[in-house]
Protein backbone atom coordinates (compact mmCIF):
# COMPACT_ATOMS: atom_id res chain seq x y z
CA UNK A 1 0.00 0.00 0.00
CA UNK A 2 2.82 2.43 0.81
CA UNK A 3 4.27 1.87 -2.69
CA UNK A 4 1.03 3.21 -4.18
CA UNK A 5 1.09 6.24 -1.91
CA UNK A 6 4.74 6.83 -2.79
CA UNK A 7 3.95 6.60 -6.51
CA UNK A 8 1.04 9.01 -6.19
CA UNK A 9 3.20 11.49 -4.26
CA UNK A 10 5.95 11.14 -6.86
CA UNK A 11 3.59 11.93 -9.73
CA UNK A 12 2.03 14.87 -7.91
CA UNK A 13 5.47 16.34 -7.13
CA UNK A 14 6.57 15.73 -10.73
CA UNK A 15 3.43 17.44 -12.04
CA UNK A 16 4.05 20.45 -9.80
CA UNK A 17 7.65 20.64 -11.03
CA UNK A 18 6.43 20.50 -14.64
CA UNK A 19 3.98 23.32 -13.95
CA UNK A 20 6.74 25.41 -12.36
CA UNK A 21 9.11 24.68 -15.25
CA UNK A 22 6.37 25.66 -17.69
CA UNK A 23 6.06 28.97 -15.91
CA UNK A 24 9.78 29.87 -15.84
CA UNK A 25 11.33 28.23 -18.93
CA UNK A 26 10.93 29.82 -22.36
CA UNK A 27 10.02 27.25 -24.99
CA UNK A 28 8.22 25.04 -22.48
CA UNK A 29 4.55 25.57 -21.74
CA UNK A 30 2.26 23.37 -19.67
CA UNK A 31 -1.47 23.97 -19.42
CA UNK A 32 -3.28 22.68 -16.32
CA UNK A 33 -2.50 20.34 -13.46
CA UNK A 34 -4.26 17.34 -15.01
CA UNK A 35 -2.15 17.67 -18.17
CA UNK A 36 0.97 18.06 -16.02
CA UNK A 37 0.02 14.91 -14.11
CA UNK A 38 -0.53 13.04 -17.37
CA UNK A 39 2.82 14.36 -18.67
CA UNK A 40 4.55 13.11 -15.50
CA UNK A 41 3.08 9.64 -16.09
CA UNK A 42 4.06 9.66 -19.79
CA UNK A 43 7.61 10.82 -18.96
CA UNK A 44 7.92 8.04 -16.36
CA UNK A 45 6.64 5.40 -18.80
CA UNK A 46 8.87 6.58 -21.66
CA UNK A 47 11.85 6.72 -19.30
CA UNK A 48 11.11 3.19 -18.08
CA UNK A 49 10.85 1.88 -21.64
CA UNK A 50 14.13 3.52 -22.67
CA UNK A 51 15.91 2.19 -19.58
CA UNK A 52 14.50 -1.30 -20.26
CA UNK A 53 15.83 -1.20 -23.81
CA UNK A 54 19.21 0.46 -23.25
CA UNK A 55 19.93 -0.28 -19.61
CA UNK A 56 20.47 1.88 -16.55
CA UNK A 57 23.61 3.52 -17.97
CA UNK A 58 21.45 6.12 -19.68
CA UNK A 59 19.29 6.78 -16.64
CA UNK A 60 18.95 10.48 -15.73
CA UNK A 61 19.82 9.52 -12.15
CA UNK A 62 23.34 8.75 -13.34
CA UNK A 63 23.63 12.50 -14.06
CA UNK A 64 25.72 11.90 -17.16
CA UNK A 65 25.54 13.72 -20.45
CA UNK A 66 23.78 10.80 -22.13
CA UNK A 67 21.15 10.66 -19.36
CA UNK A 68 20.63 14.41 -19.70
CA UNK A 69 20.13 14.18 -23.46
CA UNK A 70 17.78 11.20 -23.09
CA UNK A 71 15.76 13.19 -20.53
CA UNK A 72 15.48 16.09 -22.98
CA UNK A 73 14.37 13.72 -25.75
CA UNK A 74 11.75 12.13 -23.47
CA UNK A 75 10.43 15.57 -22.49
CA UNK A 76 10.32 16.62 -26.15
CA UNK A 77 8.49 13.44 -27.23
CA UNK A 78 5.95 13.79 -24.43
CA UNK A 79 4.42 16.81 -26.16
CA UNK A 80 3.16 14.51 -28.92
CA UNK A 81 1.20 12.44 -26.39
CA UNK A 82 -0.06 15.07 -23.93
CA UNK A 83 -2.36 17.87 -25.03
CA UNK A 84 -1.48 21.21 -23.49
CA UNK A 85 2.27 20.62 -23.52
CA UNK A 86 4.34 22.53 -26.04
CA UNK A 87 8.11 22.18 -26.03
CA UNK A 88 10.87 23.41 -28.31
CA UNK A 89 14.19 21.57 -28.53
CA UNK A 90 15.91 24.30 -26.53
CA UNK A 91 13.00 24.31 -24.07
CA UNK A 92 13.38 20.53 -23.60
CA UNK A 93 17.12 20.90 -22.96
CA UNK A 94 16.61 23.68 -20.41
CA UNK A 95 13.70 21.83 -18.80
CA UNK A 96 15.79 18.64 -18.51
CA UNK A 97 18.52 20.68 -16.81
CA UNK A 98 16.12 22.38 -14.38
CA UNK A 99 14.26 19.15 -13.60
CA UNK A 100 17.63 17.45 -13.03
CA UNK A 101 18.59 20.20 -10.57
CA UNK A 102 15.28 19.91 -8.73
CA UNK A 103 15.63 16.11 -8.65
CA UNK A 104 19.12 16.45 -7.18
CA UNK A 105 17.73 18.38 -4.20
CA UNK A 106 14.22 16.91 -3.95
CA UNK A 107 14.46 13.33 -5.25
CA UNK A 108 11.20 12.00 -6.64
CA UNK A 109 12.48 8.51 -7.36
CA UNK A 110 10.77 5.73 -5.43
CA UNK A 111 13.18 4.02 -3.08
Amino acid sequence: MSNWIGAIVRFIVSALVLLAVGYIIPGFSMVGFINALLAAVVIAVLGYIIEAIFGEKISPQRRGVVGFIISAIVIYLTQFVVAGLNVTVIGALIAAFVIGLVDAFVPTELR
